[in-house]
Parts: C-alpha cells; sequence; structure tokens
C-alpha cells in the first residue's frame, strides 16, 4: 500500500464556490481516488460538481497531476506524490 503524500487541490473560479471559495487546499492522500474520496468527505458538494452521481468523474472535468493528464497514466488509481498538484478543470465550449 502507498504512503499518503501532502498534495495541492487547486481549482478553478467555476469550482471555487463548491468549496467556499476555496483556491486550493492540502490534502493527505496516495492516489486520484483516495482524493475523491477525501473531497467528497471534506467538500460534498466540489465533490458532487466533479463526480457524476455514480462516482465517475463527470465528463466536462478534466483531471491532472502536475502537467499530466490522468488518463494517459493509471487514471483514478495514478500515485500521488508529496507536492505534487492535483487540478480538477472543466472542459470550455462555446459556438
Amino acid at each position: 500500500m502507498t504512503s499518503a503524500a501532502t498534495v495541492t487541490v487547486r481549482l478553478p473560479g467555476v469550482l471555487r464556490p463548491s468549496c467556499g471559495g476555496l483556491k486550493e487546499f492540502p490534502l493527505s492522500v496516495s492516489s486520484v481516488r483516495h482524493a475523491l474520496d477525501a473531497i467528497e468527505r471534506l467538500h460534498p458538494s466540489l465533490h458532487r460538481s466533479i463526480c457524476d452521481e455514480t462516482g465517475a468523474v463527470r465528463r466536462h472535468v478534466n483531471v491532472f497531476v502536475n502537467t499530466d493528464h490522468v488518463r494517459d497514466h493509471a487514471g483514478l488509481d495514478t500515485a500521488l506524490a508529496p507536492g505534487d498538484v492535483l487540478w480538477f478543470l472543466t472542459a470550455v465550449s462555446g459556438g
């Protein structure tokens, strides 16, 4: 089992109202999946903005560890290391 690492969760402006306006906050977790579990406990409204009712990340939300999209690694099981930055970015579309 991987030990927990202190990482920083950073959010774009559109997600900040879901967690009291926080731009970023620390979590001590070992993977992206564990980060989502912690967010569900600490900021349930933010979790609902990121994940659907089945717990899957919403299609319009992109998840990055530092500069790497998690889909290019182990998905939600991507391991986190001390000092990593976990980004939840919403897709922007227009017409």
